[in-house]
């Protein structure tokens, strides 16, 4: 009997280095897409797997891949498309609000960075998850997995008229 592992997602990592076997673990439809985004330190969201590729997000982008070498890290609960509030760190008082447009991880700290837009302006500042506060509700049902009949009513039957 084999061991099947749980994997819970959405799950967060990077791959820095390409592959060494080429463009076959990338989905076909994908491949140009794929080849702009890595590798990089860009944190990617991977949100599920359908047996043969993981489905990837990147901000608006979205791609699937083989299973492959990639560096998972730690979420901290912002993605791209947040709406966050700057809080100021020391004696910053500039505090905005805007939305997170890029995740870098930066390996030699072990932390993510947020690139923020504010308005139609992207900042030049990368910042922390303590210097953010989400603003986004990101509370979600996820759908359930056990199929339910659904029941049907024909219209015959006592009616209850002593209320």
């Amino acid at each position: 009997m084999g061991w099947f592992v749980l994997q819970v997602f959405p799950q967060y990592g990077l791959i820095p280095r390409w592959p060494e076997n080429g463009t076959g673990f990338i989905h076909p439809d994908d491949v140009q897409l794929v080849e702009r985004l890595i590798p990089s330190e860009r944190v990617l969201r991977r949100d599920g797997f359908d047996g043969t590729y993981y489905q990837y997000r990147y901000g608006e982008f979205s791609f699937r891949l083989r299973p492959c070498m990639w560096l998972p890290i730690a979420g901290e609960g912002i993605d791209i498309g947040d709406e966050v509030e700057t809080i100021g760190t020391g004696m910053e008082r500039e505090l905005f609000v805007g939305v997170v447009t890029g995740m870098y991880y930066v390996r030699r700290k072990g932390r993510i960075l947020y690139r923020l837009r504010r308005a139609e302006q992207t900042q030049k500042r990368l910042y922390l998850s303590e210097h953010l506060r989400l603003l986004t509700d990101k509370q979600r049902v996820r759908p359930g997995e056990i199929k339910h009949p659904t029941p049907t009513w024909n219209g015959a039957g006592e009616r209850i008229t002593d209320w």
